[in-house]
C-alpha cells in the first residue's frame, strides 16, 4: 500500500500509483498534479478549506458552476473514481459547446453591420443616371437591333489579338534578377557590415541588365503606341459595321413610312409627334398675352459668334446645305426656326406654303436658300440690318433625329459699314429673349480655330445659364485648330471645360468640311471621319469616342432635347390653363353679351357690313340721285353764271348784243369748264353718298369697332377709283346743244324759269346785303339794341356809301364801273365831311352797291316777265318788257336737269359698279395685310379675344401633344 505522509490517500490518489511498482516512497500532496489535487479535493472532506481553495484557484475549471454529485451507489473505490471523471468531459463538452453561439452569434452581427455600411457608402456615391443622356440611345438598345451572337463570332481570337500585344516578360529571368538582388543587400562578410554597406562593396554586375531593360522599356513603348493604332483601326472597323447597320434600318425605316403613307398601315408614326409640337411653336410665336404667360417650352437655340459655324453645325444635323452662304458677310438676319422629324423622304417645306422642296436634288436646294435669303431680307424693315421676326422651316428625312432648332444671327463685336447703329444691341437683345427660355437647351458653337480669347458668345452664355444645366458646347474646326494650334493640350482643356468662364452638360468637338461651299454633307462626313480616325487628339486620349463627330453631337442634342420635354411640357398645359380661366374670367364680367370674335372673324363682319353698304348704294332712286346732283352743280357754277354771264349781258343797251354775248360765254364756258366741273359734282356726289349710307347703316347693334376700318376702306377705295374720261366728251356735246336751245315750249316751264330766276336773284341779293352791313357796320336799332358800335374804318366806309347811294340816286341807269373824275369827286365830298377815304375803297363800296341796285332792278323785271309768255311765244318786240334774261336762266335750268340725268346714268350703270369692284379689292388686300388689320381693328376687347382664342388653341394641341407623348413612351 502507498502512504502519502502521515495521512492514508484517498482512492484516487491511490490509483495514480501502480501497485506493481515496488517502491515506497512518501509524496506529499502539494507535489501532485493539480488537476489531480483537485479532484482530491472535490471528494475529501479530510482536506481542510484552505487548500481546497487554494487548488480551486489554480484549475481552469473554477469558473464553472460545479454541482455536488449524488453518492456512488458501492464502495469500490476504482469505479467510484471512473464515474466522476466520465461525469467531469461530459460536462467539459457541454460547456465548450456552447462557443458556437457566441461564433454564429458574431458573424450574425458582423455581417449586419457590413450591411449597414456598404448602404451607407452606397448612399454615399453621386447618381450617374443624369448623364445617360451622353450616351446614345442606340448603345442602350444594341441587344434588340444587333445579333450581339453573331457580332461575337465575327470577333478575332484570343491568339489573332495576342499577336498585337507586347511579349510577355520571362518569369525565369525576373526570379533570376531577385536572387541577384537578395545576394547584394542581405550578403555581408564582416559583423559590421550593412547590407547597404555590402551592396555598395559589391561588384557592378548589373549595368549589362539595366541597359537591357531600358531597351525594352523603349520597345514597350513603342508597342503599346501600336497597339493603341490598331485598337483605334478595329474600333473604326466596327463604327463602319455600325453605321452600315444603321444604314440598312434606315431604309427599312423608310419603306415602312412610305407603306404608312400609302394607308397600308392605319398607325402614327413618330414624325407627326414632333410636327405637333412645332405647331404649338408657331402659334406661340405669334402669342402676346397680358397674363405673363410666357413661352416656356423647349427648344434647342444655337448661338455663337458670327462666322463660327452655327449654320455648318445646323446643316449636318438636318444632312442638307439648306441655308444661303457667303464669306465673311452676316447671312443669318433673322432667327429661322427648324423642325426636324423623320419621314421617307428628303424634303423641306415653309410654315406659310405648300411647296417641297426636294433636298436631293441641286436646283431644289437652290431654289431653297434663294428662298430663305429672300424671306431674311423682306423680314428686315427700312433702317435696320437684322429683324427679329421668325422663319419657321420643316425638314424631314430618313434617319434624321427629331427636334427643334432655332438658328440666331450670330454675335458681333463691332458695327461696320452698312450696318445700323443698333445692330449689336439688336443681336445681343434676340439671343437673350430665346436664351432667357429656362427650359431651352442652348447650342453654344465656339470657333476652334480662332484664339479662345477672342470669343463673345461664351460670357453671353454663362450669364444666361450661370450653372450650365441646359448648354451643350460644340468646338467647331478642330482641324484647323489642331493644325494651328502649337500645344494640343489646349483643345483638351476646352473640351474639359477648363479653359472658357463657362460650365455645360457635355463638350463636343466636330469637323463641318474643308471651308468650300460646293461641299457636299456626305463628303463633309468622310472628311470629318478620316480626320479623327488619324488624329492624335483621339489617339491620345484628349478626346473620348463620344465626343467627337456631328452624329454623336445630334443624338446627344435631340435625347437632351426630348428629355427637356418630357419634363416641362406638361407644366407649360397647367400654366396655359390657368392663363385661358383668368382670360374668359375678363370676357365674361366685360363683355358678357358679345360673342367672342378675334380680329379676323370682326374683319369678316366689317366686311361682310361694307359690301351691304355699298349695294344697297345701288339701290338709290333716279329722281334722288337727279335732285343731289342739280342741286350741287349750280352751287358749283352759279357764281360763274352770275358774275361772268348773266352780269356782263345785262349791261348791253339791246335785247341783240345781250343775246350774242350770252353765246359766246355760254360757249367758252361749256368747252372748258362746265364738263369738268360736272364730272366733279358727280363723283363727289358718290362719295357723299356712299359716306352717308355707311354712316346711316349704324344702328343699336352697329359695333363702333368698325370705324375706323371703314373710314380707311372708304378713303382707299375713292383713292383707287378713276372716273371713265371717256364720259365727258359725250356730256360735252350734251351740254352744248342744251345751251344752244332758246325754244321755250309751255307756260309751266316759263313760269319755273321765273321761279329759278327769281330764287337765284333773292338769294345773290341776300349775299350782296349781307357783305354791305358788314363793310358799313350796325345800324343805328343794332347799335342802341344790341349795345354794338362801329368801328373806324366801317365809319369811313359807312360815310362812303351814303355818298355813293346818292349818286346812285341821282343816276339810277348809271353803268357798272365809276369814272375817275366820280371817283374824285366823292373824294373832295368826303373830305369835305372830315372823311379821308381810300379811291380802291370807293370802287368796293361802289361795286357791291351797284350790285345790289341791278339785282333789285333784275327782281322787279323778273316780276314784270310772269305775264310776257305772251309776248314770247308770239315774238312780239316791246321795248318794255323784254325777257331775255329768263330765257337764258331757262337754258342754264334745262342744261342743269339734262346734265343731271346724263350723270345719274353713268353713275347708275358704271360708276357704283365700278365703286362696289374697287371695294371688294381694298377689303381682299386689307385682308391679306396682317398689320393693316391690326391697325384699323384695335382695342382690348380685340386683344383679350384674340388671346383667348390663341390660349384655347395651345392647350388643345398641348393636350393633344401629351397624350401623343405618352402613347409613345
Amino acid at each position: 500500500m502507498l502512504r502519502v505522509g502521515s495521512a492514508v490517500a484517498c482512492m484516487a490518489c491511490r490509483n495514480l500509483v501502480s501497485p506493481n511498482m515496488g517502491v515506497r516512497f512518501r509524496m506529499p500532496l502539494q507535489k501532485l498534479h493539480p488537476l489531480s489535487r483537485a479532484i482530491h479535493h472535490r471528494y475529501n472532506s479530510s482536506v481542510t478549506p484552505p487548500h481546497r481553495s487554494a487548488a480551486r484557484h489554480f484549475t481552469s475549471m473554477s469558473r464553472l458552476p460545479m454541482q455536488p454529485p449524488k453518492p456512488p451507489p458501492g464502495g469500490h473505490g476504482g469505479w467510484r473514481y471512473q464515474q466522476h471523471r466520465n461525469f467531469w468531459m461530459l460536462r467539459l463538452a457541454s460547456r465548450l459547446l456552447k462557443l458556437r453561439y457566441i461564433v454564429l452569434g458574431s458573424a450574425v452581427g458582423g455581417g449586419y453591420t457590413a450591411k449597414k455600411t456598404y448602404e451607407e457608402w452606397k448612399d454615399m456615391l453621386p447618381d450617374l443616371g443624369e448623364y445617360n443622356w451622353v450616351i446614345p440611345d442606340f448603345f442602350w438598345e444594341l441587344s434588340k437591333q444587333i445579333d450581339l451572337d453573331k457580332l461575337t463570332k465575327m470577333l478575332p481570337e484570343l491568339v489573332e489579338i495576342a499577336k498585337f500585344l507586347p511579349e510577355l516578360p520571362d518569369l525565369d529571368k525576373i526570379g533570376e534578377n531577385f536572387t541577384f538582388l537578395k545576394s547584394i543587400l542581405f550578403t555581408a562578410e564582416a559583423p559590421g557590415d550593412t547590407p547597404v554597406k555590402a551592396a555598395t562593396d559589391a561588384p557592378v554586375t548589373a549595368t549589362p541588365e539595366a541597359s537591357r531593360k531600358q531597351f525594352r522599356k523603349s520597345s514597350d513603348k513603342e508597342k503599346v503606341d501600336q497597339l493603341q493604332e490598331d485598337l483605334l483601326r478595329t474600333q473604326m472597323k466596327y463604327q463602319r459595321m455600325l453605321e452600315r447597320l444603321e444604314k440598312e434600318n434606315k431604309e427599312l425605316r423608310k419603306v415602312v413610312l412610305q407603306k404608312d403613307e400609302k394607308g397600308i398601315h392605319q398607325r402614327k408614326v413618330k414624325k407627326s409627334l414632333i410636327d405637333m409640337y412645332s405647331e404649338v411653336l408657331d402659334i406661340l410665336s405669334d402669342f402676346d398675352s397680358n397674363y405673363n404667360t410666357q413661352d416656356h417650352l423647349p427648344r434647342v437655340v444655337v448661338v455663337g459668334d458670327q462666322s463660327a459655324g452655327k449654320t455648318s453645325v445646323l446643316e449636318m444635323i438636318a444632312q442638307a446645305r439648306i441655308f444661303p452662304r457667303g464669306s465673311g458677310e452676316m447671312m443669318t438676319r433673322s432667327p429661322v426656326k427648324v423642325t426636324l422629324s423623320e419621314g421617307p423622304h428628303h424634303v423641306a417645306m415653309f410654315k406659310d406654303s405648300s411647296r417641297e422642296f426636294d433636298l436631293g436634288k441641286e436646283e431644289d436646294l437652290a431654289a431653297l436658300r434663294h428662298e430663305i435669303e429672300l424671306r431674311m431680307r423682306k423680314s428686315v424693315k427700312e433702317g435696320q440690318t437684322v429683324s427679329p421676326e421668325t422663319i419657321s422651316l420643316s425638314v424631314k428625312g430618313p434617319g434624321i433625329q427629331r427636334m427643334v432648332l432655332v438658328d440666331l444671327p450670330g454675335v458681333i463685336s463691332t458695327v461696320t459699314a452698312g450696318m445700323a447703329t443698333d445692330t449689336k444691341e439688336t443681336i445681343f437683345g434676340i439671343s437673350k429673349k430665346y436664351m432667357q427660355n429656362p427650359n431651352a437647351i442652348i447650342l453654344c458653337i465656339q470657333d476652334g480655330s480662332v484664339d479662345a480669347e477672342r470669343s463673345i458668345v461664351t460670357d453671353l452664355v454663362s450669364q444666361m445659364d450661370p450653372h450650365g444645366k441646359r448648354t451643350i458646347f460644340v468646338l467647331t474646326k478642330v482641324d484647323l485648330a489642331e493644325k494651328n494650334l502649337a500645344s494640343s493640350n489646349r483643345i483638351q482643356q476646352i473640351v474639359e471645360g477648363k479653359l472658357f468662364p463657362m460650365k455645360a452638360l457635355g463638350y463636343f468637338a466636330v469637323v463641318t468640311g474643308k471651308g468650300s461651299a460646293g461641299e457636299s454633307i456626305n463628303s463633309i462626313k468622310d472628311y470629318e471621319e478620316d480626320f479623327f480616325q488619324n488624329s492624335r487628339l483621339l489617339r491620345d486620349g484628349m478626346l473620348k469616342a463620344h465626343q467627337v463627330t456631328t452624329k454623336n453631337l445630334s443624338l446627344a442634342v435631340s435625347d437632351c432635347f426630348w428629355k427637356m420635354v418630357r419634363e416641362s411640357v406638361e407644366q407649360q398645359a397647367d400654366a396655359f390653363k390657368a392663363s385661358r380661366f383668368n382670360l374668359e374670367t375678363e370676357w365674361k364680367n366685360n363683355y358678357p353679351r358679345l360673342r367672342e370674335l378675334d380680329r379676323n372673324e370682326l374683319f369678316e363682319k366689317a366686311k361682310n357690313e361694307i359690301l351691304d353698304e355699298v349695294i344697297s348704294l345701288s339701290q338709290v332712286t333716279p329722281k334722288h340721285w337727279e335732285a343731289i346732283l342739280q342741286k350741287k352743280l349750280w352751287e358749283r357754277v352759279s357764281t360763274h353764271v352770275i358774275e361772268n354771264i348773266y352780269l356782263p349781258a345785262a349791261q348791253t343797251m339791246n335785247s341783240g348784243t345781250f343775246n350774242t354775248t350770252v353765246d359766246i360765254k355760254l360757249k367758252q364756258w361749256t368747252d372748258k369748264q362746265l364738263p369738268h366741273k360736272a364730272l366733279e359734282v358727280a363723283w363727289e356726289t358718290l362719295q357723299e353718298e356712299f359716306a352717308r349710307f355707311m354712316a346711316e347703316y349704324k344702328g343699336k347693334d352697329q359695333d363702333d369697332i368698325f370705324d375706323k376700318l371703314k373710314e380707311a376702306v372708304k378713303d382707299e377705295s375713292i383713292k383707287r377709283h378713276k372716273w371713265n374720261e371717256t364720259a365727258m366728251d359725250s356730256l360735252r356735246v350734251i351740254q352744248h346743244n342744251t345751251l344752244e336751245d332758246r325754244s321755250i315750249t309751255d307756260k309751266p316751264q316759263w313760269d319755273a324759269a321765273i321761279q329759278f330766276m327769281e330764287e337765284t336773284l333773292q338769294a345773290r341779293l341776300k349775299d350782296t346785303d349781307s357783305v354791305i352791313n358788314d363793310m358799313a357796320g350796325p345800324y343805328w336799332k343794332q347799335r342802341w339794341m344790341s349795345w354794338m358800335s362801329r368801328s373806324p374804318e366801317q365809319h369811313i366806309c359807312n360815310e362812303t356809301k351814303k355818298e355813293l347811294e346818292r349818286l346812285l340816286k341821282l343816276h339810277e341807269d348809271h353803268t357798272a364801273y365809276l369814272a375817275n373824275d366820280e371817283v374824285t369827286t366823292v373824294r373832295k365830298n368826303l373830305e369835305g365831311r372830315g372823311v379821308d377815304v381810300d379811291p380802291v375803297l370807293i370802287k368796293d363800296t361802289w361795286h357791291q352797291l351797284y350790285r345790289r341796285h341791278f339785282l333789285q332792278k333784275a327782281l322787279h323785271h323778273c316780276n314784270l316777265c310772269r305775264r310776257g309768255f305772251y309776248y314770247y311765244q308770239r315774238q312780239f318786240v316791246d321795248s318794255e318788257l323784254e325777257c331775255n334774261d329768263v330765257v337764258l336762266f331757262w337754258r342754264i335750268q334745262r342744261m342743269l336737269l339734262i346734265t343731271a340725268n346724263t350723270l345719274r346714268q353713268q353713275l347708275i350703270n358704271t360708276e357704283v359698279r365700278r365703286l362696289e369692284k374697287n371695294v371688294k379689292e381694298v377689303l381682299e388686300d386689307f385682308g391679306e395685310d396682317n398689320e393693316r388689320k391690326v391697325h384699323l381693328i384695335t382695342g382690348r376687347r380685340v386683344q383679350l379675344a384674340e388671346d383667348l382664342k390663341k390660349v384655347r388653341e395651345i392647350q388643345e394641341k398641348l393636350e393633344a401633344f401629351i397624350e401623343a407623348l405618352h402613347e409613345e413612351k
